[in-house]
């Protein structure tokens, strides 16, 4: 009788998921938020269930994605220069509706890397003084804006940049600078 409830007991321990296999916060970023933002896509704009529709709007998707986004998109293999191909690994389960963290955690064991992106920390445009900032992370405001500042060579000039496509881009930012 004591062996028969010593196997119960070790096999509830073995069916209970541990907890090194969940994700911690802020583990996988890009994945769940890239993932969260795909599958409310999918539901918004009625999407079939299906395995491969899934994986033609998951495709679709990453053909506009930019800066992480798009490197989680080569990492899975939805990009036309990826090496390897794991779209399946999230549409399938995306197809039956498997929360994007657990989706995420099944990616993690298959390559990590993909839990190691992290976006980058967003500048606060409508309070940041923009002379203080490196170039680096002006032309990084422009590349995520999908432009570019041709014929700048000088600081002076990204900001003018900047400043001059920030209604468009950043329309809330371009009202409060101008309140200040």
């Amino acid at each position: 009788m004591l062996c028969l409830s010593g196997l119960s007991v070790a096999l509830a321990l073995a069916l209970v998921p541990s907890s090194t296999d969940a994700l911690k916060e802020g583990d996988c970023e890009v994945c769940v938020g890239f993932l969260g933002k795909f599958y409310q896509l999918v539901q918004e704009e009625n999407v079939k269930f299906d395995s491969t529709a899934i994986e033609k709007a998951l495709v679709k998707s990453c053909k506009d994605a930019r800066g992480k986004d798009n490197r989680f998109c080569y990492y899975i293999g939805a990009t036309s220069d990826a090496a390897t191909k794991i779209i399946n690994e999230i549409s399938k389960p995306l197809s039956y509706h498997v929360p994007v963290e657990k989706i995420c955690e099944k990616l993690k064991k298959k390559d990590s890397q993909i839990c190691e992106l992290k976006y980058d920390k967003q500048v606060d445009l409508s309070t940041v003084d923009l002379k203080k900032l490196k170039v680096k992370d002006l032309k990084k405001i422009l590349e995520e804006w999908g432009e570019t500042c041709k014929g700048c060579a000088e600081k002076s000039d990204f900001i003018r940049k900047i400043n001059e496509l920030m209604p468009k881009y950043a329309p809330n930012a371009a009202k409060a600078r101008t309140e200040l």
